[in-house]
């Protein structure tokens, strides 16, 4: 530890602290968020007025245990909560205030004024407040008469204490840095700051990168914002980022994926939200204050480019976005086999496998691209579905039902093929869904069908011809199901939303070796992609994009405050079936037969796959089968 020796040497520790500290950093290590609130971060063996046991070390172990100034010693231990000061009575010490707390047995001693939600207990009682201690992290409540401001330095150090016990150095060290956080150390005056005759180390290369969900050392970067995310809310993020709720929008919130009390974005085509704790904590205090009085307010993705706080959206979001998804590093595979383009007059027509088939979206895309189609053998079990395949494609698909009685006598009669693609039901899987089962019960394990018949149908040893296959899921499903399909697939997924290249939210896992899977989405002129542009003549679009369409009628509704998509004659109105069919890429009236009612055609779509996005990933293909 270096000492200083004078005035000047402390108003030059002080000015390269604050210098270290940017406003853009100080709330960031804030660990207040509800979900969080029990981690501890406090330096192990450490011992405060919120313990039992008080020790003395020597001379030399208090040297030792002398705090040193890491760059890890900035990810801070413990909860600042720059939240509204509420006081039920008018005794002072807010939320956030730093203070000298006294508890019977124990000196004065540094803490922070804490709310009652960062303790996991009840509200403080009357005249009370909840402290965190610095040095051990613990909770107590404290009468507000046994509390002073940490700016009284002078009459609560004690030297003495400072000498003996190494959790009090480190409660002031502690209480010290946050000063500088948040502007208290200028009123300390210097000649007892200097009592203290050490003082902590700079690195000149010290580059601080934080978790902005929780404010530990960051191990991988934030999708959206210039930051990062350690490894358990990252696999938050991948969890819950693509869940939605009845209203359309974010279940959780856009930074953190968390957040019991969020803010919805007043841009009508936009379906984020923020948590309070990260307004407040990343952008400003009081900031979830301001925004509640502004209608519309507009969320920080939505904002000019700009620092907001901590908060700055990156100007590649969308490519960071894909690659966070396509960067699982949980787990790493073999790059899939390239094959190589067959030449144009050994090209023979497709041959493809679709399990779970839905409304033929794989043969339907097929055709559009120009693709001679073989044989297209397909296992559903819904018979609206099989319906709609046989009347729209006359009879050229070749049914064969329940994929669990598939056996591999039947696929060596029905191949070789050369595309094995499909979807297994997403109920048990999706994160949505509170009662589901997973991926090893209910039907979670229709999966190992399809990982069963694509082994079955992969070319055998010394088959040298070129073979490909898809699956798809939902990107709301829990990290551990997403793994383990991965590894029995031997690859990660890509993620692919539909809101690129059509005028809906379709956000879905594609595993595979299609080839380039992995490349940008690019919309073509025949895409739609303004909710516009799918409506019927005199219809008139609210939005400009809808939220994803599901099986449930209430996913046509959008916005905070569930308004009808459409204008008619100055009415609103629902989505039509047409217009729900030109939203997913399909033809119109390609669900209207057998009689079928307007809530089974939209179930039948809300299962389906977007046909842009399919296009996108069987258009490469053409360079390996024959097209007419």
């Amino acid at each position: 530890m270096e000492a200083l020796s004078s005035a000047a040497d402390l108003l030059k520790y002080t000015h390269r602290l604050k210098q270290l500290l940017t406003p853009c950093q100080r709330g960031v290590a804030s660990l207040s968020r509800i979900r969080l609130r029990h981690e501890a971060h406090w330096a192990e063996g450490s011992h405060g007025p919120g313990c039992d046991v008080i020790s003395e070390v020597s001379a030399e172990e208090a040297a030792r245990l002398q705090p040193t100034w890491s760059s890890t010693h900035f990810v801070l231990v413990f909860f600042i909560v720059f939240a509204p000061q509420h006081k039920r009575d008018n005794k002072g010490f807010g939320i956030g205030e730093l203070v000298w707390g006294k508890i019977k047995g124990f000196s004065w001693w540094p803490g922070i004024v804490v709310t009652w939600r960062a303790t996991g207990k009840r509200q403080a009682s009357h005249g009370m407040r909840w402290l965190q201690w610095f040095g051990d992290g613990k909770f107590s409540e404290v009468s507000a008469d046994k509390l002073d401001s940490l700016t009284a330095f002078p009459k609560f150090f004690s030297q003495a204490s400072y000498t003996k016990l190494a959790s009090y150095r480190r409660a002031v060290f502690q209480a010290l840095e946050v000063s500088v956080r948040v502007g208290y150390l200028q009123l300390l005056p210097v000649c007892h700051m200097m009592r203290l005759h050490c003082f902590p180390r700079f690195s000149a290369s010290y580059e601080p990168q934080f978790c902005l969900s929780c404010g530990k050392t960051s191990a991988t970067f934030h999708p959206l914002f210039e930051g990062g995310l350690c490894l358990t809310c990252k696999d938050v993020y991948l969890e819950m980022s693509y869940m939605y709720d009845d209203d359309g929008y974010q279940s959780y919130c856009t930074v953190c994926c968390g957040g019991r009390e969020v803010l919805l974005c007043g841009n009508v085509n936009c379906c984020r939200c923020f948590c309070v704790d990260c307004l407040d904590i990343l952008v400003d205090p009081g900031a979830s204050d301001q925004a509640r009085y502004l209608d519309p307010w507009r969320c920080y993705m939505c904002q000019p480019l700009l620092q907001y706080g901590v908060l700055k959206r990156r100007h590649d979001w969308s490519l960071k976005l894909q690659e966070f998804f396509a960067n699982d590093n949980g787990q790493e595979f073999e790059k899939p086999k390239i094959y190589p383009a067959v030449p144009a007059e050994q090209r023979r027509p497709i041959r493809v496998l679709s399990l779970f088939d839905g409304i033929a979206t794989g043969y339907l895309v097929l055709r559009d691209l120009g693709f001679k189609v073989g044989q297209y053998v397909a296992s559903e079990v819904c018979e609206d579905s099989i319906s709609v395949g046989v009347v729209r494609h006359e009879g050229k698909i070749k049914y064969v039902h329940d994929v669990r009685n598939i056996t591999k006598k039947n696929i060596q009669e029905w191949g070789p093929f050369d595309l094995v693609i499909g979807g297994s039901p997403c109920n048990d899987l999706s994160i949505v869904n509170p009662a589901r089962k997973g991926l090893y019960e209910g039907t979670g394990r229709l999966f190992f069908e399809f990982y069963r018949l694509l082994s079955e149908a992969k070319p055998k040893e010394g088959e040298n011809r070129p073979f490909f296959w898809m699956f798809e899921n939902v990107v709301a499903m829990a990290v551990n199901d997403k793994r383990d399909i991965s590894r029995f697939l031997e690859c990660n997924p890509v993620m692919i939303d539909a809101i690129e290249v059509s005028a809906a939210h379709r956000a879905r896992y594609f595993w595979g070796n299609l080839p380039g899977m992995n490349r940008p989405l690019c919309a073509s002129g025949m895409d739609k992609l303004q909710l516009q542009d799918c409506l019927d003549h005199g219809r008139v679009a609210k939005f400009g994009k809808v939220r994803t369409i599901t099986t449930r009628s209430n996913s046509i509704k959008q916005g905070k405050d569930q308004h009808f998509p459409v204008l008619m004659n100055g009415k609103e109105d629902i989505l039509w079936c047409t217009e729900l069919e030109r939203i997913f890429g399909f033809p119109v009236h390609y669900t209207d037969v057998s009689n079928m009612g307007r809530g089974a055609r939209q179930k039948l779509l809300g299962r389906s796959w977007s046909v842009p996005v399919i296009r996108h990933l069987f258009a490469p293909l053409k360079d390996y089968f024959a097209c007419e």
